[in-house]
């Protein structure tokens, strides 16, 4: 056993020391084996806690001892421990796919990690993604490490106060009851990062967890030589005011990147999950200049093209911000934190670095500090390419260097066990692990029984789940005990099941349903169609409006008794609930205002249990639907606030519900009683979207289209020769670009095409420093690369580019423009000149 453990768990006998190993792999967060094997150690521990860490520091020796001599537990334990030894060795998908790949390490950043609710320190689906985002580099083999924070209390927990408000509460997470143990180093020492604050010195705890092949390195300030206010830096996620979120995101970026060097890693390239980490971009800038020297100039050159960043954020007014006061503050009396000019580093966090009064935006430094941005959705890459506009002044949107990588979620952690039999039988127990091309294809073989009888089994699922959660909160809240037998009768397994849960806030609308309430209560109380809804989810602490919204649903619930049987609000929404939803709903409603959900990865859970999605047109819905696997809301336009398209959307969405989705699920007219016209839905939506909303595919996209791409970007940049003369590109582009102007532009009607011909005035530039394109825009883009003849006299300043192009467009559609030009640049995003002729 790893020393680090012995503190923390009972002494167990030979024969059961492989469970401590098993317990600190957070690959048993989604192994069904596993589940086995901890039910049967202690049932009712597995089913309160649902960690094996902290099952594993409660049992007594006398029950370890009688464990130890259960033939049917050390034999699954011995079983287990070797599938899970042999999942650690065997050849992976990036192994065999990209065996010379030029990256050996990549560092993934997060403010927060979902993988588990026995490791909560996440809020919402940034860090679900993130916790997905580990787990398929582990499935899949690709070599990325994990940094983020150790929250001491992580996001809150909610109840549901007697006036149907919510209640925060924040209890202390005790990393010793975590399924992580400190980080050593090679000498067996406690890990432990030092930053330089104003007046004192902050000292960062690390800590370890594991997801098969993949490390998770966690900091935390609650460390005894720290001061009381430093030591809760790392305590509420998202807590505290603006210094205290600044802290968090000093810890983050440079804390994390000064725990890499100290574990002796050296990745190659930089994954920032969101803005908040972006103060890694300059801690890995500054390793460079430790090493190299030179300029930040230079060392951004050479380190910016290793550095991915992906945005999450659907509005602007959504990324961190700081005020230039507190900034100067940290830059100015701790100069060592940072080990840069303040002035640089204010620049790179300004829309015009001049302004020294500007806030500094986080995703402002992210992008500039980085090669490759990312947005989570087609989507979402577009409202990006917007919200970045005014770092590329007069470019047009579409050329703002902003892609996108739709999100995918991890199947495996969201399948039911129904569901993983299911796949498993048809699609192979390794089916996450390798491509996914037969994928659609498996699906059409299962009988439409089969896919009707797994549905049941997972709605029967939810319903017993329900019932305990109800119970269990009616009890803490010493309710009548007629109340709390009543909870037993709570939903019915057999009836139409609808469900969402969500953050609530004012514009994901999560109160649509409610916009005719008296035409909700009709809905939930249909005999010919019976309906049943469970909701859940959480309002930020400072958001009243999100709070008024989840009164008003436990409002309308304390309002009409009758509708016990058919609507449940389960409160403490987290990873544990999340799951039993999505396994167990047969249609999840998602009515975001489009276009603020990046992304949204909740309906891409249901999609592995064979539920069905309504949704906005909005994020990654906007790419999957067609009327074969789910139903739609909008008219894929932006309606802002509109109260009178809610009201129609809520018109459409109650409309769907009773025309067409509750008589489809009660059509059992087929063979074997099975609703034809639902299961075909239902094999459609599994066929084609499981596989392509899949993290299986999205990590195989980061892979092929930012991955290796930054990597050998990153390769061409090794040398300090390129770097500094790119610099010096840079610079020259930079002092005399005023200088460059257009002296004229003729167009004729030739044989061959339309010619155009333009005189510039590049001044000190030479031509080959520069590009001169054609441009026109409408109904689509057009860009023409214009050529320079020699110069009949060297005495002349002014450069002649010609094109001749076949088009139908008038001449007058067509504008010159000049942009900078260098073959190891990237355009615009290190250098955003661009002058138009008109």
């Amino acid at each position: 056993m790893n020393p680090t453990l012995c503190y923390m768990l009972p002494k167990l006998p030979n024969s059961l020391s492989g469970l401590a190993e098993l317990a600190t792999d957070l690959r048993w967060s989604w192994n069904h084996a596993h589940d086995v094997l901890w039910e049967q150690i202690d049932p009712d521990a597995w089913r309160e806690l649902r960690s094996p860490w902290l099952l594993l520091q409660n049992l007594s020796e006398g029950r370890l001892r009688s464990l130890a001599r259960n033939r049917k537990v050390t034999q699954l334990l011995a079983n287990l421990l070797k599938e899970h030894r042999s999942s650690l060795t065997r050849p992976t998908w990036f192994q065999q796919e990209h065996a010379d790949a030029p990256f050996s390490q990549i560092a993934y950043f997060s403010m927060e990690f979902g993988l588990s609710e026995a490791l909560p320190i996440y809020s919402g689906g940034l860090g679900i993604l993130a916790g997905d985002v580990l787990k398929t580099a582990h499935d899949l083999g690709v070599p990325i490490t994990g940094v983020g924070i150790l929250w001491q209390q992580g996001y809150f927990r909610q109840t549901i106060d007697a006036q149907g408000r919510q209640s925060e509460q924040f209890p202390f997470n005790d990393p010793t009851q975590l399924p992580v143990t400190p980080a050593l180093d090679a000498d067996g020492e406690w890990i432990r990062v030092t930053l330089p604050l104003p007046g004192r010195t902050l000292i960062l705890r690390a800590w370890q967890a594991q997801i098969g092949r993949v490390s998770l390195y966690l900091l935390d300030s609650n460390d005894p030589f720290n001061a009381p206010t430093d030591r809760s830096i790392t305590g509420e996620l998202y807590g505290g005011g603006s210094e205290n979120r600044l802290l968090q995101e000093i810890c983050l970026g440079i804390g994390g990147w000064q725990l890499l060097q100290k574990l002796g890693l050296q990745p190659d390239l930089c994954h920032l999950n969101e803005g908040h980490a972006a103060f890694a971009v300059l801690a890995r800038a500054r390793s460079y200049l430790e090493q190299h020297g030179g300029s930040l100039q230079t060392a951004l050159i050479a380190t910016r093209v290793g550095n991915i960043f992906t945005t999450h954020t659907p509005i602007a007014a959504g990324f961190d911000r700081f005020a230039a006061d507190l900034m100067n503050h940290y830059l100015e009396r701790a100069p060592d934190l940072f080990g840069l000019d303040a002035h640089d580093v204010l620049s790179l966090g300004r829309t015009t670095p001049t302004d020294a009064q500007e806030p500094f935006n986080m995703a402002w430094l992210a992008l500039r500090g980085s090669g490759m941005i990312n947005g989570v959705s087609q989507l979402h890459g577009e409202v990006s390419r917007a919200i970045f506009q005014p770092l590329f002044p007069r470019w047009p949107q579409s050329e703002v260097p902003v892609t996108f990588v739709t999100n995918g979620v991890h199947m495996p952690s969201w399948d039911s066990r129904e569901a993983d039999a299911l796949w498993s039988t048809y699609a192979g127990k390794a089916r996450w692990i390798h491509a996914l091309e037969t994928m659609e294809e498996d699906l059409r073989k299962v009988p439409d029984t089969e896919l009707w009888n797994m549905r049941n089994a997972a709605r029967a699922d939810l319903v017993r789940f329900a019932r305990a959660h109800l119970k269990r909160r009616l009890s803490m809240a010493q309710a009548p005990a007629e109340q709390i037998t009543r909870a037993e009768q709570v939903l019915d397994p057999n009836r139409f099941t609808m469900g969402f849960a969500r953050r609530f806030t004012e514009y994901k609308r999560p109160n649509l349903l409610l916009h005719d309430a008296d035409r909700l209560y009709r809905l939930l109380t249909n005999t010919q169609f019976p309906v049943q809804l469970v909701l859940a989810g959480k309002a930020h602490p400072a958001d009243e409006p999100g709070k008024l919204m989840i009164q008003e649903w436990t409002q309308f619930i304390e309002r009409h008794p009758e509708l016990f049987e058919h609507i449940v609000f389960l409160d403490d929404y987290d990873m544990l609930i999340a799951g039993h939803l999505v396994r167990g709903v047969d249609l999840w409603i998602n009515t975001p205002r489009r276009p603020w959900e990046a992304s949204g990865t909740s309906g891409m859970k249901v999609l592995v249990n064979g539920g069905l999605n309504v949704s906005e047109l909005d994020g990654w819905w906007a790419e999957a639907y067609e009327p074969a696997v789910g139903w739609a809301l909008g008219d894929r336009q932006e309606h802002g606030t509109d109260l009178e398209w809610d009201h129609q959307e809520a018109e459409r969405l109650y409309t769907l519900l009773e025309q067409e989705i509750l008589p489809d699920f009660y059509d059992r007219h087929g063979p074997n009683a099975c609703p034809q016209s639902w299961i075909y839905r239902m094999r459609e939506s599994m066929a084609r979207l499981t596989p392509q909303y899949s993290s299986n595919r999205m990590m195989r996209e980061y892979v092929s289209q930012l991955y290796l791409p930054a990597a050998q970007h990153l390769q061409a940049r090794q040398s300090p020769e390129v770097c500094a003369a790119l610099a010096a590109w840079q610079s020259l582009i930079n002092q005399h670009w005023n200088d460059v102007r257009f002296l004229g532009v003729e167009s004729e009607q030739t044989s061959a095409g339309v010619r155009f011909s333009v005189t510039v005035q590049l001044g000190a530039i030479p031509p080959e420093f520069l590009r001169v394109e054609l441009f026109a825009t409408g109904s689509s883009e057009e860009i023409h690369p214009m050529t320079t003849s020699p110069k009949k006299n060297d005495s002349d300043t002014s450069w002649t580019y010609a094109a001749t192009i076949q088009t139908s467009r008038a001449p007058a559609d067509y504008t010159p423009r000049i942009i900078p030009c260098h073959p190891h640049a990237i355009i615009p995003l290190e250098c955003n000149h661009i002058l138009w002729y008109r």
